[in-house]
C-alpha cells in the first residue's frame, strides 16, 4: 500500500497574512479552528495531558490533528496489540465497507490509490496503519492498554485512569474513541452451552476452522451476514439462516478503479476532491428517504417490493425476503450476491423463532435443523457506549447510571457533569445515509478547538451546562420523532424502550453547521490550569 498523502502545512507568514484579512470575530475563531488557517499552538504553551482511548478512525484522526497543531502531550491507549478498531477485529470472509472508499477516509489524509469503489477490510486496515505511520503516531501509542475506569477528581480537576494491568494515570482530558460497534453481542439462547460443534461470532472469526462440507447455522442476518454468507456458501454442505426480520438489500455499484482513473486522482488533486465531494453530496440528499411518510421513501419502497416479490417461491417465502416495515427503519444494506445466495439449493431460510440449541443442531418452530458449526451474526452491544469502562464525574456521579434511560450527550460529544470528557462517535452521531468518518472529522475539529481553548486560555476544564445539553437533546428528540427510525421495527439504533440513542436526526450537513465552532457560552469553565508538562505522560503502577 502506498502511504497516505500528508498535507503541506502553510508557512506561518502566509497564515498571518490570510488571517489578518478576516473580521476580528472570525479571526479569533480561525486561530483555534484546525483547518488551513490555524497555526500551531505557540511554542512553549503548556498543553493538557490528553488520553485518547481507541485507535480506529477517531483515535488516529485526533492524534494526527493534535500533532499538526503542535500538541504532543497525548497518549492513544489501545487494548489490542495493533491499530484499526473495528477493521482490525472484523476479518470475516467478504468483510467490506458500504461507503465509497474516497469518502470513507480522512479528508486531510487522502489515499490516492484505492483499488475499488467500495473498500474491503484489508485495504481499510492498511489505510489506518498508514495514517499511524505517516503522522508518526507510534511514539504516542500504548498497546495492551485497557482502560477499566475513569474518575474525575473535583479537588485537582484531573481525571484518574485505571488500567486492566493495575496501573494508574492522571490526565487533564479524556477522549473516548471506542466507537459504537466494538463489543460483539451473543444472545443467551436456551441450550447454547450444550452445542457440541464449533461456534464463534463473526467479529471474532475463527480462521483455523475449515468450513468445507460443514452444516452451518447462522444466527442473525444483518450487515455482517450479508457479506460472509455468500463468501462461504460454496464451501458448505448446508447453510441454515435463522432470521428474526428481513433486510432491505439494494444492489452494490462496486467496481475496480481503472488505471486511467487512478492516474487522474494521483495527478489532478482537484478531480479527486470533486469526486469525494460529489459522493458526500449525493449521499446527503438521500436523507429525505429517512423522513416519515416521505414521497421518496414510498417510491423506493415500491421499487424494492417490485424487485423482491418475484423471488418468492415455495422454498423462499414472502416472510423470508419481503420486509414488513418502512424502508430505512433498519439499516439499508447493499450486496450483489445476497439474493442469488438465498436461491442456492443448500441454503435454507428459517423465520420461526429459535426454541433451543441442541447438541447437534437447532430446534426452531418445532423442527430440528442439523448443524456442526454455529456462527453468530448478531452484531454488537450498541447502546451502552463506553461500557464496560466505569466513568465517574463531578461529585461522584456515575455516567452509566445517568444514562440508565438511554445515552445522551450535547451534540454527541460532551456530557454535563463530566468535565474535559469528549466522545467521538458518541450518542446520536451515527448515520443511516452517509459516511461516519465525515461525522468523526467534525467531532475531531470540535474537540481540538476545545483543547486549544484549555491551553491558550489557561483553563483547567470545560463542562457543558445542563441547560445547553437539555436544549440540544429536546431538539434532537423532536427531529427524531419525525424519522422512519421511530417506526415499529427492531434495530440497533434504539434501546429496548424504543428511544433512539444512536442516530443523528438530520443530514450530515446540519451536523457540520451545528459543530462548526464550540459555543463557549454553553460551557462552564474552571479557574486557571495548573502547570502542565508539554510532553506525554506516564502510567504509575499501584
Amino acid at each position: 500500500m502506498s502511504p497516505v498523502t500528508r498535507p503541506r502545512v502553510p508557512q506561518t507568514g502566509r497564515i498571518s497574512r490570510l488571517s489578518s484579512r478576516l473580521p476580528a470575530g472570525l479571526r479569533a475563531r480561525a486561530a483555534r479552528w484546525p483547518g488551513p488557517l490555524a497555526p500551531p499552538v505557540e511554542q512553549g504553551t503548556a498543553t493538557p495531558r490528553i488520553a485518547i482511548i481507541g485507535s480506529g478512525f477517531g483515535g488516529l484522526g485526533l492524534g494526527a490533528r493534535l500533532r499538526q497543531a503542535g500538541i504532543e502531550s497525548f497518549t492513544i491507549h489501545e487494548k489490542a496489540a495493533s491499530v484499526g478498531g473495528t477493521w482490525r477485529d472484523n476479518t470475516y470472509p467478504g468483510a467490506a465497507c458500504d461507503v465509497p472508499s474516497h469518502l470513507y477516509s480522512l479528508s486531510f489524509a487522502p489515499k490516492l490509490d484505492w483499488t475499488r469503489k467500495f473498500p474491503e477490510q484489508p485495504e481499510i486496515l492498511a489505510y489506518l496503519e498508514g495514517v499511524a505511520s505517516t503522522f508518526d503516531l507510534g511514539r504516542h501509542l500504548r498497546f495492551g492498554s485497557e482502560v477499566t475506569a475513569a474518575s474525575f477528581n473535583d479537588d485537582t480537576g484531573n481525571w484518574r485512569l485505571d488500567f486492566a494491568d493495575g496501573s494508574t494515570d492522571e490526565v487533564d482530558v479524556v477522549v473516548s474513541a471506542t466507537g459504537q460497534l466494538n463489543r460483539p453481542f451473543t444472545p443467551n439462547l436456551p441450550g447454547l452451552d450444550s452445542f457440541a460443534g464449533i461456534r464463534f461470532h463473526s467479529a471474532r472469526w475463527d480462521h483455523d476452522q475449515d468450513l468445507t462440507g460443514s452444516d452451518i447455522a447462522v444466527i442473525g442476518i444483518g450487515a455482517s451476514a450479508i457479506q460472509f454468507v455468500p463468501a462461504i456458501a460454496a464451501k458448505a454442505r448446508s447453510i441454515t439462516l435463522f432470521q428474526r426480520s428481513v433486510n432491505y438489500v439494494a444492489p452494490k455499484p462496486d467496481k475496480e478503479f481503472s488505471p486511467r482513473v487512478l492516474a487522474l486522482f494521483r495527478h489532478v488533486p482537484m478531480a479527486r476532491r470533486a469526486y469525494r465531494a460529489s459522493i458526500w453530496l449525493r449521499f446527503d440528499v438521500r436523507w429525505m428517504l429517512f423522513r416519515q411518510n416521505s414521497r421518496s421513501g414510498r417510491l423506493v419502497q415500491k421499487a424494492f417490493d417490485k424487485g423482491i416479490r418475484p423471488l418468492v417461491s415455495a422454498g423462499l417465502t414472502e416472510q423470508a425476503v419481503v420486509p414488513d416495515y418502512p424502508v430505512g427503519c433498519k439499516r439499508l444494506l447493499i450486496s450483489n450476491d445476497w439474493y442469488p445466495t438465498l436461491l442456492r439449493p443448500e441454503v435454507t431460510v428459517v423465520t420461526a423463532p429459535i426454541d433451543e440449541i441442541r447438541t447437534d443442531g437447532i430446534l426452531a418452530g418445532g423442527q430440528n435443523y442439523p448443524a456442526d458449526t454455529l456462527i453468530f451474526g448478531t452484531g454488537f452491544q450498541s447502546t451502552g457506549f463506553l461500557a464496560p469502562m466505569q466513568v465517574t464525574g463531578r461529585r461522584g456521579v456515575d455516567l452509566h447510571q445517568q444514562w440508565s434511560d438511554g445515552a445522551e450527550a450535547h451534540l454527541g460529544m460532551t456530557v454535563t457533569g463530566f468535565p474535559n470528557l469528549f466522545l467521538l462517535y458518541g450518542p446520536n452521531t451515527n448515520l443511516g445515509h452517509n459516511s461516519i468518518v465525515f461525522m468523526i472529522e467534525r467531532q475531531i475539529g470540535y474537540v481540538l478547538t476545545c483543547i486549544r481553548t484549555l491551553a491558550e486560555d489557561r483553563v483547567a476544564w470545560l463542562d457543558v451546562r445542563p441547560e445547553a445539553q437539555a436544549a440540544s437533546n429536546r431538539k434532537l428528540v423532536a427531529e427524531l420523532s419525525r424519522t422512519v427510525w421511530a417506526a415499529n421495527c427492531h434495530s440497533w439504533y434504539k434501546t429496548a424502550s424504543g428511544r433512539i440513542t444512536n442516530n443523528w436526526s438530520g443530514p450530515s450537513a446540519r451536523y457540520w453547521l451545528r459543530t462548526a465552532w464550540p459555543r463557549l457560552a454553553d460551557f462552564e469553565r474552571s479557574g486557571a490550569a495548573a502547570t502542565r508538562p508539554h510532553s506525554g505522560h506516564d502510567r504509575v503502577a499501584r
